[in-house]
């Protein structure tokens, strides 16, 4: 009889956690949560004191049998999921579903996998707190009321397929609203002028500034012809020391927004490499908001320091957390042994393992010394303005020798600062040019997933556990999306004075363009607007934040979880009534741009079940509408009457090739030419409306070439059965599945006995976390591999 059965949540973890205790403990996994909320109807008793109905999800039937098993057979079982309330919580559904008593069982928490950490849990066991089951399971309720109550009615009227979410929608405000504010914003010019001046020595160059901008062509024109005639002596040398500080230690939100700004990473593939780091015993837990460090861990970086950089370049700091709300863990994310600068593991693990441990350690340096010198230049005959050059030295680089943190300002860095040379009070410096360039005052930017994490944060919206799904759901259900915005091109106006001439150069340049930033969906527009206008109260910040607020008092043990429930139940639900029963002139989210002039109809975009789209015509008219998907770069918030008119000339003839008519049209994904039957995508770069036949001749044959190389053998035997050349060479297409051909095997050699050998030992896929077409894959290929062998059996009775 095993003595000690202790249960984690992911198999990866309780692999580590098995090497640091003896043979008297089994470590088994949990898998995350074995129980939930029924997948069907509320399943929340709303007369019964918000009574959960759970159920263990059915794929997880037999792991709990083998969990029911193993606990019996344990004298003391030891529940060691995460110390979080989501932790807290598959802890408690563990107790209650193994049906375990309080002399049976044990619960450990930690922040890290070490040794250690582990023993020390083992020695200081406590009970399931139930204050903060109690919290999660409020939150998890209150998100099945709002998610069950409201999006049914999005689905009569809006669309089928549509949901609320009482985080997400709040996340979906944030972008639209940001959205909004780029498009109303108008633009200002202004010029900026430079200056470049000689000094004495006749050799050495400085550049300077203006401290004012003008607001014409005209005015700085007239600034530049003033210097023709001016002097230009140094005023004033302002020089002050000056320190830099290191940021704390990370939290989830600022290892987030990090590891975006430094080495690309999404929020959710954060999330994912550290969870596999924790779980390998090589960081501590990364869902806090927590700054403290132990004093274990400041120990060891004082160590490391010591030994790396030496004893002046450490500085003990205890970072204290400002968020209220901070519960999530007790300890800043860290290495678990400072000394490990590096580790093993894959490349987007070792780097950011390194940017942690960086993070870690500055945070443990001195500050860096600076000197900043200013340094201004008067102007004889304009005294109401100065030109001014600003300087930085690195006195000690302090922490720096390590880290610096990144920012998201993404105003271009056009200041002045660099390392200035020696110069004196009054010394007389010669111009050697100055220039005026026309700018444009910069927009709001777009939130990137670390910006918008940050203002989640900000406004109390949501927490740790709960950025990264919240902003990935936003993305999977199409009401956000990440990408790209191609900038408009606009001329911009230089003046350049040299040799006491003005010339005036017209330039041209990109404005607007925009890079991996987040932007609404039409979709996320219309359901903002609706849910802002009918349920305002749940789509506030303050609201969404005072919740959660709600739910760390619970967490604390000073508010019952069922009153929390009941409060809010009693201000939603009779709005979700209201709603429900209200009636609306127009389909929500439609928009009339105007008429036809050929037909006299109107002419109206709305969003249908495949997405937004243009209708000539109305449903009540005797003649049927006739309808025109939106292109990618339209949206139904900003199209015009005579965007959308030009859908309808789709599909256009664009002429004929062989004495064969070519068609150029939009379909779902995107735009595509027609000729004899098939169909040949029109790239990015080429416009469907006015493609010219011979750009389209060009693409059909470029198309046909690759089509008629695309087979390299084919087999008598199965006709499913090809070796086809593809995007990244050769494989083996069966049964709509692909093969890898292995290497030094030539493809055009392949025997129909090797394809099958090929199928046969191709390895098992494993299914996209939560991928649904993932699962249909690995089940095409497990069919093929059962055909083959099949068609195999059979040729050899034969």
């Amino acid at each position: 009889m095993q003595k000690n059965l202790v249960i984690v949540e992911s198999p990866a973890k309780a692999k580590t956690i098995e090497k640091f205790l003896g043979s008297d403990y089994s470590v088994l996994s949990s898998y995350g949560h074995i129980r939930d909320l029924h997948g069907k109807g509320l399943c929340v008793d709303v007369n019964n004191n918000f009574k959960p109905d759970y159920e263990v999800s059915p794929d997880k039937a037999e792991l709990v049998k083998k969990l029911k098993k193993a606990a019996k057979e344990a004298s003391m079982v030891w529940l060691a999921s995460d110390e979080d309330r989501e932790g807290e919580a598959i802890s408690w559904h563990l107790y209650d579903v193994l049906g375990l008593n309080d002399a049976g069982y044990k619960r450990i928490v930690f922040h890290e996998i070490t040794k250690s950490a582990i023993l020390s849990a083992i020695e200081n066991p406590r009970k399931i707190d139930l204050n903060l089951v109690d919290a999660q399971q409020a939150r998890r309720v209150v998100d099945r009321i709002v998610g069950f109550e409201v999006s049914p009615i999005l689905w009569r009227k809006i669309r089928p397929s549509l949901s609320a979410g009482r985080v997400q929608s709040v996340a979906v405000r944030l972008i639209v609203e940001r959205e909004r504010e780029i498009n109303k914003f108008d633009a200002e010019v202004f010029y900026r002028v430079t200056a470049q001046f000689t000094l004495p020595d006749g050799k050495t160059t400085v550049k300077s500034e203006l401290n004012k901008k003008f607001k014409t062509e005209a005015e700085a024109q007239a600034f530049l012809e003033s210097l023709k005639t001016a002097t230009f002596t140094i005023e004033d040398i302002n020089t002050r020391p000056g320190k830099k500080s290191p940021a704390a230690p990370f939290t989830t939100s600022t290892l987030q927004q990090e590891a975006a700004r430094k080495i690309g990473f999404s929020v959710s593939q954060t999330m994912s490499v550290a969870q596999r780091l924790y779980e390998a015993g090589l960081i501590s837990y990364m869902r806090t908001d927590s700054l403290n460090l132990s004093g274990l861990a400041i120990n060891a970086s004082k160590e490391e320091i010591f030994k790396e950089f030496g004893e002046k370049y450490s500085k003990v700091r205890q970072y204290h957390t400002k968020s209220k709300g901070a519960q999530e863990a007790h300890e800043a994310i860290r290495p678990t042994y400072m000394s490990n600068r590096t580790v093993k593991g894959s490349p987007q693990e070792q780097r950011l393992y390194k940017l942690i441990w960086e993070r870690t350690i500055a945070s443990q340096m001195a500050d860096a010394e600076l000197e900043r010198t200013t340094v201004t230049v008067n102007i004889s005959n304009r005294p109401d303005v100065k030109f001014q050059m600003q300087g930085e030295v690195i006195k000690f680089d302090g922490f720096l020798r390590v880290y610096m943190e990144d920012t998201d300002d993404e105003a271009a860095d056009e200041s002045m600062e660099s390392l200035l040379p020696p110069m004196k009070l009054n010394e007389i410096l010669t111009l050697a040019e100055a220039s005026a360039a026309e700018r444009l005052t910069q927009k709001p930017p777009r939130y990137t997933e670390a910006s918008l994490v940050r203002k989640m944060e900000e406004l109390g919206i949501g927490r740790p556990s709960t950025y990264a799904p919240t902003i990935s759901t936003i993305q999977q259900r199409d009401y956000v999306l990440k990408g790209n915005k191609d900038g408009d091109e606009r001329p911009f106006i230089t003046l350049v004075l040299k040799n006491e001439k003005i010339a005036k150069n017209v330039k041209k340049e990109t404005v607007g363009a925009d890079k991996n930033k987040l932007m609404p969906t039409d979709s996320g527009l219309v359901v903002n607007d609706f849910l802002t206008e009918n349920f305002p109260r749940v789509l506030e910040y303050n609201f969404t934040a005072n919740l959660e607020k709600e739910f760390d008092k619970i967490a604390d043990g000073d508010v019952k979880w069922t009153d929390t429930m009941k409060h809010f139940y009693d201000l939603f639900h009779p709005v979700v009534e209201a709603v429900a029963a209200s009636k609306t002139e127009h389909k929500v989210g439609e928009r009339v741009l105007g008429t036809d002039p050929k037909t006299g109809k109107p002419v109206s975009v709305k969003i249908g079940r495949f997405g937004p789209f243009a209708q000539i015509g109305s449903a009540e008219a005797e003649e049927k509408p006739t309808f025109a998907s939106l292109t990618k770069n339209l949206s139904i918030e900003t199209i015009t009457l005579e965007e959308a008119l030009n859908l309808f000339t789709l599909p256009r003839a664009v002429g004929e090739l062989e004495g064969k008519p070519v068609t150029a049209s939009i379909g779902r994904f995107g735009p595509y030419l027609k000729y004899e039957n098939a169909f040949t995508t029109i790239p990015k770069g080429y416009d469907p409306y006015v493609i010219t036949i011979e750009d389209a001749t060009q693409l059909i044959k470029e198309k046909q070439e690759r089509d008629a190389n695309k087979l390299i053998k084919s087999f008598p035997e199965d006709a499913k059965l090809q070796v086809l050349n593809g995007r990244y060479g050769p494989y083996i297409a069966f049964d709509k599945a692909n093969y890898k051909i292995p290497k030094g095997a030539v493809p055009a050699e392949l025997t129909y006995a090797d394809c099958q050998k090929i199928i046969k030992e191709a390895p098992e896929k494993k299914p996209a976390r939560g991928g649904r077409f993932a699962k249909k894959a690995t089940e095409k290929k497990t069919t093929a591999k059962k055909t083959t062998a099949k068609t195999t059996t059979a040729k050899k009775k034969k």
